[in-house]
């Protein structure tokens, strides 16, 4: 018998099957999900005998030792368990997909770089054959570190599964509409949206609206969680209640499948006689989530100075060194400028961090030209960046009162390893030769007489 049963619906919270009020997973909350009744055991985690004759399995996304505040894992209720599968796993090559260490000694990382989005293939290109590595920093054997990549998708995963031993996931379309089949539940993902799937969770990828492009962040280090807000207190930023999870769905589904594996920076593949979406039922806190990217409540001054960038924190993976992430997710979007005698876009300066951004959509207010929606750069650790001459020219003349930026929506992966730009991001993908010109214009003003300028 075959059956795909897809119910509808994201989870808010934990402790109730259903919908209800909630928080991001991975805070210590559980949640709690059946596609069947009574498919989840009340009191007992792993039952002698579980209903419907389905097996437990428990995902584990950290040591079972850590902290309380720490610990995740999920209990998965599931037809039959993973480790059944038909073949000894073989090494296959996804050339595009680098991990590190990856140092190319013909392919120079240092300096200011800047590409145009990577244009569309006329091939049929998948979620993985269509990974684009673009830097890469760290190393994946000791997990730490990550890689960006950008996605070029025009084809759905079919009877093809894949999951990463080596990383969390962090999906951020720009174009196109993606539908994320995973072993919790099903997520409908779309631009202005992000996606997180944890390390070992098997899932499909297929195309609700293409040809599909965005970024992914691939995180070796410590998860994702929400940044400590400090003296801002309880609100703003990211808010846990607008995280939300897939609720319970299954597919009983006989065919003859691929499940492709990446451990270690290398890819191995396995068959199985079935669709490994089979979970029933879960519950647990270590689940793939959704966060739409315009719940996003930016805070800044509102008298004088420019704060920093951190303001603007989405997500932040500890490195173990306090203050200093593996990685920072970072979001750009509208918000008002208010503030008296006060140069607004970012500052010139070199930073122990390395930054790389993307375009969502829209003008970013340091870049107004050249920096366009699908498009990167890349300011590696140390190195001076800031304004082009018209965004510093704007900036230093414009007019103080209150102004909202709008039509803009961009990102930045922060981390503090430098990143290593790949073969392909060095000479296959559109770089801009000229991008460095964009500070030419910048004019000498000192004269040595007193005064601003």
């Amino acid at each position: 018998m075959n059956k795909d049963t897809r119910p509808s619906g994201l989870i808010r919270a934990a402790s109730h099957i259903g919908t209800t009020d909630g928080y991001m997973p991975g805070f210590g909350n559980d949640f709690e999900t059946e596609a069947l009744p009574d498919a989840l055991p009340q009191g007992q985690n792993s039952p002698q005998k579980c209903n419907y004759g389905l097996y437990a399995e428990q995902l584990s996304g950290t040591p079972f030792t850590a902290p309380k505040e720490q610990n995740e894992r999920t209990w998965c209720y599931r037809i039959q368990p993973s480790v059944k599968h038909t073949a000894r796993f073989a090494k296959i090559n996804l050339p595009y997909w680098q991990s590190a260490p990856n140092m190319d000694p013909d392919v120079i990382s240092l300096g200011q770089y800047r590409w145009d989005p990577v244009p569309h293939s006329e091939d049929p290109l998948t979620f993985l054959t269509g990974m684009r590595t673009m830097t890469t920093a760290g190393d994946v054997n000791t997990q730490v570190g990550m890689a960006a990549h950008i996605y070029l998708i025009t084809a759905s995963m079919k009877d093809e599964y894949f999951y990463s031993a080596d990383s969390e996931l962090l999906v951020v379309p720009q174009a196109g509409r993606l539908r994320f089949c995973t072993e919790m539940g099903i997520m409908d993902v779309d631009p202005q949206e992000i996606a997180i799937l944890p390390r070992g969770m098997v899932f499909r990828v297929e195309v609700l609206e293409g040809p599909a492009r965005g970024f992914v962040c691939e995180n070796y280090g410590a998860k994702f969680e929400l940044p400590g807000r400090g003296p801002i207190g309880a609100n703003c930023l990211a808010n846990p209640r607008d995280f939300k999870t897939p609720v319970a769905a299954f597919e009983d589904r006989m065919a003859p499948s691929r499940v492709v594996v990446k451990w270690c920076g290398q890819f191995h593949e396995t068959h199985i006689d079935h669709s490994p979406l089979d979970v029933v039922a879960w519950h647990g806190n270590y689940a793939p989530c959704k966060y739409d990217l315009n719940t996003f409540s930016p805070v800044g001054a509102i008298l004088f100075d420019h704060p920093d960038p951190s303001i603007f924190t989405v997500l932040t993976a500890s490195s173990g060194v306090e203050g200093t992430a593996n990685i920072d997710f970072v979001l750009f979007r509208d918000r008002w400028n208010v503030a008296e005698n006060t140069f607004r876009p970012p500052w010139y300066h070199k930073n122990i961090m390395s930054e790389l951004m993307g375009n969502i959509y829209g003008i970013y207010d340091a870049k107004p030209k050249g920096f366009v929606p699908g498009g990167m750069s890349l300011h590696n650790m140390m190195l001076p960046h800031g304004p082009d001459q018209p965004a510093f020219e704007g900036a230093s003349n414009a007019d103080l009162a209150p102004q909202k930026l709008e039509n803009t929506m961009s990102f930045m992966f922060e981390t503090r390893f430098p990143q290593h730009l790949t073969e392909f991001a060095a000479r296959e993908a559109p770089l801009q030769d000229d991008y460095i010109d964009c500070w030419d214009g910048l004019e000498k003003k000192f004269d040595g007489t007193p005064g601003v300028k």
